[in-house]
């Protein structure tokens, strides 16, 4: 149990939270005009859990390097030696190969588009090495959720997985800058770019809060375009309500809330799912 604690902590995975409740909503509206089983939801979620797992693992072990210098990750489990890089290699390629296999059990479009994903997925962990905009790049990691969720239930073409998508990933980008914030020394010494280095903590603030402004309007317009009625709306204020209360938490002059704000966001999706979830089946 140690051991796999060690695995679950190397990925945070109760992080899943992020990005799930996001592919389940793309496969929720996709089944309005494609009904589609337990089965096909159980897929999906494997091949989440799988995705998510070696992006995760694979970032930790391109950054180990960097969290070994930096106080703040210097106890995560590669720097401290509670994982060798040889495991964490190996835990991506399960990972990564499990996301491949459920890919293939959700059709053939998704087992085609399985390496695209993984492709972009990973890049994210080597985005910041090579432009400003590495959160914007985190965001069209995490926009691959929602539409594969919508292409793994049997959506084609419509505006939800896009709206989705764009919803995700300014969501996303928005309070990861908020978290790049607590590295721009940091960063700036080892040569590592974001938003916050280029634009300073006082301006990257403001860039966060114009994401997630822009979040919510994405999340409106979807209403707009699927009629959920008034339940999915009262679901996108609350969600409103908690990106405000989050956005409150950081200041230019005080970032010592930065966690509290981050662990915010664990409610975002689930509050997300839930009431889109509701609003379709009992609205």
């Amino acid at each position: 149990m140690t051991r796999l604690g060690t695995y679950l902590s190397f990925v945070r995975v109760s992080h899943t939270v992020f990005a799930l409740p996001f592919a389940l909503v793309g496969a929720l509206l996709a089944a309005q005009q494609h009904p589609v089983g337990w089965r096909h939801i159980g897929w999906i979620i494997i091949a989440m859990v799988g995705a998510r797992s070696a992006a995760m693992g694979f970032n930790r072990l391109v950054d180990a390097r960097f969290d070994a210098r930096n106080p703040r990750t210097a106890l995560r489990e590669l720097p401290r030696g509670a994982m060798s890089s040889l495991e964490a290699v190996g835990f991506v390629l399960v990972s990564s190969l499990i996301f491949v296999f459920a890919a293939w059990q959700l059709g053939p479009l998704c087992a085609a588009l399985s390496p695209v994903a993984l492709a972009i997925v990973f890049w994210y962990s080597l985005a910041k090495r090579f432009t400003d905009y590495t959160q914007a790049f985190l965001g069209v990691a995490m926009a691959v959720a929602p539409v594969g969720g919508w292409l793994a239930a049997g959506g084609r073409a419509g505006w939800e997985p896009w709206l989705l998508g764009l919803a995700i990933g300014l969501w996303v980008g928005g309070f990861d800058v908020l978290y790049a914030c607590q590295d721009v020394e940091f960063d700036r010494a080892n040569g590592l770019r974001s938003i916050p280095v280029r634009f300073g903590i006082a301006r990257a603030l403001w860039i966060s809060r114009a994401m997630h402004v822009t979040t919510i309007g994405c999340m409106a317009a979807l209403a707009l375009v699927v009629p959920l009625g008034p339940i999915y709306v009262a679901g996108v204020a609350m969600v409103a309500a908690l990106l405000v209360y989050e956005q409150s938490l950081v200041r230019p002059d005080d970032l010592s809330q930065v966690n509290k704000a981050f662990d915010m966001n664990g409610y975002v999706g689930i509050l997300y799912l839930a009431t889109t979830a509701l609003a379709i089946y009992a609205g």
